[in-house]
C-alpha cells in the first residue's frame, strides 16, 4: 500500500527532458502542447536532485557519489573532488562484455567497492544479482558472488557474506574459498534463510534479512517457515497457456509464517537460535547489534502490533532478557515508509545507551535508555512530532534530527544534547529538508525546497554552516520564466466536525475569480502518510490540469503523520470514514470560498488513493461527479495482514469495522461516474478487490467504466505506452464528465 507518488515514480519510464523553444516573444510563456509534453517536462520542474548514490566513507570524513557513470569522492574539509572509479575499459571478469552495475556499496574500511550487477527483480526491494569486489589499491575487479539475493563485505573487509537460494554463505578472500553456513532450505513455500517473504519485505520495509556483527565474527539472519501461509496466484494471460505466478501472501486473518533468528559463528559454523519468550502469533521486524560485540537486540511485535518488546540476547548462549517494553491502544510504530524512517530505536557505537522513539506523550519524541533498561530522560519534548533521527554523536552526547516543530507542513533539521538541553535549529530557511548526515556527524547534505523555491542542495557542517552549495537549480528558475506554471497555495480550514486541516490548491490558468471552475482532488490519504509539505510543486499532471482550466487540490487528511498521534491515529479501526469526510469538506470549502463549481468536482487516486476515491463516492454520493480509482483496495479483508491489522486490528477484534470500511457495503449508493483501473498482475492490491466490487455494483444495478492492463504491476502501468494511455484515458474521462466535452481526440489514431 505504498504508491502514493505513482506519477513521479513512473515518469522514470522515460527520459525526462525539455528543449526550450527558441525565439519566445517577451512576456510570452509557453503552455504544454499535449499531456505527453507535460509528462516529459517533469524533469524541468524537478531539476537537479544533487549528488546521487551518496555513501559516506573514511569514517564520515568524505562522501562518494555518482556523476555521469563515474564514482567520485568529495572531501568536505578541502572541498576537493576526485575520481574513485570509472567503468570505462573494464569488462566483466573472464569476458569481453563491458562492465556495468546496478548499485554499489563501500566496505567499512573504505578500501573496497562492492558492485551489484545483472540485477533481476523479485519483489519491490529485492532481486537476484551478481556481486563484484573492486580493490581501490590494486584496481582489480573480481566476482565475489553469483545469483545472490544479497551480499555484503564483512566490516573488516576480509570476507563477503551472502544469501543465495535460501541459504547463507561466506567467501573468504585469503582462502579464496566459499563456505556454506546453512543447508536447511526446502523451498520458497517451505523453509528458507536470509531473505524475507513477501509480506515482511513489503510491510516492514527491508530487503536484506541478515546482518554482520560489527566485529565480523557473526552473521545474524532470519529463518522463515512459509508452510502455513496461503498461496496467492496471478497471471498476465500471456501465451497459449498463461503461467500462474505463485506467492505466499497472508491476508487478514490468515496464518503468518513462523520466523526465528539465528546467529552463526562464521569461523566455527556454530549456530545459536535466539528464542524470545513469546507465544502465539508474533512478528520479529527488526534486529540490531549493540555496542557489546556478543549482544544482539531483537524486537518482537504481537500480531495486533500494539505491544512491542526489545530483547537483549547473548549470541553465544542464547540467554536473554527484555530491556524495553511498549504498549499502545492503537499501534506501536517501528518504522515509517512514507517519511523515510527505517528505525525507531538507535544503538550508537561506543555507548551503553540507546534511544527509542515513542508517541507515548501524544507526539513522537526521543527517549534515552541505559543498557539496564532504565529510562534516563526524555530528550525532545513539545506538542510537535520528532520525525527522524539523522545522526548521534555519542562522544559529544548530541543527537541530530528532523522535526515538525514549526508545524505539520515543515520538516527541518535540529540538534539537541542527550539530556534534552541545547536544542538548536540548524537551518533558518523554512520548508521541507531531507538530511543525509555523515556517520561521525561532522557534516551533512541538506536537500530542501519550499513552495516558492526549487530544490536546493548544500553541503554543511554540523552547526548548519553551508560549506558549499552543490545545486541551486537556476535552470528551473529560468524554465519558469519562459513556461506557464501555477504555484501551490497552502491554506488552513476547519472540517465540519471541527478538525483543523492543512490543504493546498492550484488555480487554473488565467484564473478569473468571477468564474466557476471544475475541481480535481488528487488524493492518497493512507495512515502515517503525508501528502502536503511546504515544498516546491513538481507534479506536471497537476500543472496540465491547471492549464486546461481545472482547480487542483489536496489535504493532509486525518491519518496523516506529523500532526501528533491523536490526529494520525484517529483513523484506527475505521479506515475510510474520517479521510472521506475530510475530502468532502475540502471540496465544499473550495466550492464556497474559491470559485469552484460544486456540480463539477472529481476525486482520483492510486492504491490507498484508489480506495479513498471509491469509498468517498460510495459513502458521500452526489458530492463528486467523477471518481477515477487506480488499483483500489475495496475490502480490507482482501489486503495483507501486516499492513491492515496494524491500522484495523485483527479481524476477530473488529469485524464490524471491516464491514463498515468495505466498499461493497455501500455499492447501492453509487450515483456518480466511476472509472476503475487495475492490473491482473498486481501482487500488492490483488485484482480480486476490483472484481468483487464490480460484482457488488452489478448486483446493485450500477454501471462503471473499467480498464484492465494485464501485465502491469501495482499502479497498472507496465511501460511508457501503458502509462501515457492511462493518463490520457483519465484526462478524457474528466473532460467528458466534468466539462461535457465530447469533442476529444481519438487515442487510437496513428501519431
Amino acid at each position: 500500500m505504498k504508491i502514493q507518488f505513482v506519477r513521479v515514480s513512473l515518469t522514470g519510464l522515460l527520459s525526462l527532458c525539455v528543449i526550450l523553444p527558441m525565439g519566445l516573444k517577451a512576456q510570452t510563456k509557453q503552455a504544454y502542447t499535449s499531456l505527453e509534453d507535460a509528462i516529459r517536462s517533469a524533469g524541468s520542474l524537478a531539476g537537479n536532485a544533487g549528488p546521487q548514490s551518496v555513501n559516506w566513507t573514511n569514517g564520515g570524513n568524505k562522501y562518494s557519489f555518482i556523476d555521469n557513470d563515474e564514482i567520485r569522492s568529495m572531501d568536505p574539509q578541502t572541498l576537493k573532488d576526485e575520481l574513485i572509479f570509472s567503468n570505462k575499459g573494464f569488462t566483466f571478469p573472464g569476458s569481453t562484455k563491458p562492465f556495468n552495475y546496478e548499485s554499489f556499496q563501500w566496505s567499512h574500511d573504505s578500501k573496497h567497492l562492492v558492485f551489484k550487477a545483472n540485477f533481476r527483480p523479485i519483489y519491490r526491494r529485492s532481486g537476484v544479482a551478481d556481486y563484484y569486489i573492486y580493490d581501490l589499491e590494486s584496481k582489480q575487479l573480481k566476482r565475489a558472488a553469483k545469483d545472490a539475493r544479497t551480499a555484503e563485505l564483512s566490516p573488516d573487509g576480509k570476507k563477503v557474506g551472502m544469501e543465495r537460494d535460501g541459504n547463507m554463505f561466506v567467501y573468504d578472500f585469503a582462502a579464496a574459498k566459499e563456505k556454506q553456513l546453512t543447508a536447511d532450505k526446502t523451498s520458497e513455500n517451505g523453509t528458507f534463510n536470509g531473505h524475507y517473504d513477501w509480506v515482511y519485505e513489503e510491510e516492514f520495509g527491508q530487503a536484506q534479512a541478515w546482518n554482520w556483527s560489527p566485529d565480523s565474527r557473526y552473521m545474524a539472519f532470519w529463518q522463515f517457515n512459509e508452510r502455513p501461509v496461503p498461496d496467492f496466484q496471478m497471471t498476465n494471460f500471456e501465451g497459449n497457456h498463461p503461467e500462474q505466478v505463485h506467492i505466499s501472501i497472508p491476508q487478514v486473518g490468515d496464518p503468518n509464517p513462523s520466523v526465528k533468528i539465528g546467529v552463526i559463528d562464521v569461523a566455527t559454523g556454530k549456530k545459536v537460535w535466539m528464542t524470545p519468550d513469546e507465544t502465539g502469533d508474533f512478528y520479529i521486524p527488526r534486529i540490531y547489534w549493540t555496542s557489546n560485540p556478543d549482544v544482539l537486540a531483537l524486537m518482537t511485535l504481537n500480531r495486533a502490533q500494539n505491544h512491542m518488546k526489545l530483547y537483549f540476547f547473548n549470541v553465544k548462549t542464547g540467554e536473554h532478557h527484555v530491556v524495553l517494553e511498549e504498549k499502545n491502544s492503537t499501534w506501536v510504530a517501528i518504522f515509517n515508509f512514507y517519511t523515510n524512517v527505517n528505525d525507531m530505536v538507535y544503538f550508537p557505537e561506543k555507548s551503553k545507551e540507546f534511544f527509542w522513539v515513542s508517541d507515548r506523550s501524544g507526539y513522537y519524541h526521543i527517549y534515552r535508555y541505559g543498557y539496564d533498561g532504565k529510562l534516563i530522560n526524555q530528550v525532545t519534548k513539545g506538542n510537535w512530532d520528532m520525525i527522524k533521527v539523522t545522526g548521534i554523536d555519542a562522544e559529544a552526547k548530541k543527537i541530530y534530527y528532523l522535526s515538525a516543530e514549526s508545524g505539520g507542513l515543515y520538516q527541518e533539521p535540529y540538534s539537541i544534547n542527550f539530556d534534552g538541553s541545547g536544542e538548536t535549529r540548524l537551518f533558518t530557511i523554512s520548508g521541507f529538508h531531507d538530511v543525509n548526515m555523515s556517520p561521525n556527524t561532522k557534516y551533512f547534505l541538506d536537500t530542501y525546497s519550499n513552495h516558492t523555491t526549487p530544490t536546493q542542495v548544500t553541503l554543511n557542517d554540523n552547526k548548519g554552516k553551508v560549506l558549499k552549495t552543490l545545486v541551486d537549480n537556476h535552470e528551473v528558475s529560468d524554465y519558469l520564466k519562459a513556461h506557464e506554471y501555477a504555484p501551490e497555495t497552502q491554506f488552513k480550514f476547519t472540517a465540519s466536525d471541527g478538525a483543523a486541516l492543512d490543504g493546498f490548491y492550484i488555480k487554473p490558468a488565467n484564473f478569473d475569480p468571477n468564474k466557476k471552475y471544475p475541481l480535481v482532488l488528487l488524493v492518497y490519504g493512507g495512515p502515517e502518510s503525508h501528502e502536503i509539505f511546504d515544498q516546491f510543486g513538481t507534479d506536471t499532471w497537476a500543472q496540465w490540469l491547471a492549464q486546461n482550466g481545472y482547480m487542483v487540490a489536496n489535504v493532509n487528511n486525518r491519518g496523516s503523520a506529523n500532526y501528533g498521534s491523536g490526529f494520525m491515529k484517529s483513523v484506527y479501526k475505521q479506515l475510510g470514514k474520517l479521510e472521506s469526510s475530510d475530502f468532502v469538506d475540502l471540496a465544499r470549502y473550495l466550492a464556497k470560498n474559491m470559485s469552484v463549481d460544486s456540480t463539477k468536482m472529481a476525486i482520483m487516486g492510486t492504491s490507498y488513493g484508489g480506495y479513498s476515491t471509491t469509498y468517498t463516492l460510495l459513502t458521500h454520493p452526489g458530492v463528486f461527479k467523477v471518481g477515477i480509482a487506480n488499483s483500489p483496495v475495496t475490502d480490507w479483508r482482501l489486503y495483507d495482514d501486516v499492513y491492515t491489522e496494524r491500522y484495523m486490528a485483527p479481524l476477530n477484534e473488529n469485524k464490524a469495522g471491516y464491514i463498515k470500511s468495505a466498499d461493497m457495503t455501500y455499492a447501492a449508493n453509487l450515483k456518480d461516474h466511476l472509472l476503475l483501473i487495475h492490473s491482473m498482475s498486481d501482487d500488492n492490491v490483488h485484482p480480486a478487490n476490483t472484481m468483487q466490487l464490480l460484482t457488488a455494483l452489478t448486483n446493485a444495478g450500477k454501471d462503471v467504466d473499467l480498464r484492465i492492463y494485464p501485465p502491469g504491476a501495482h499502479g497498472a502501468a507496465y511501460n511508457w505506452q501503458s502509462y501515457l494511455l492511462i493518463e490520457n484515458v483519465s484526462f478524457q474521462y474528466l473532460e467528458r464528465y466534468l466539462k461535457s466535452n465530447y469533442d476529444l481526440p481519438n487515442l487510437n489514431e496513428a501519431k
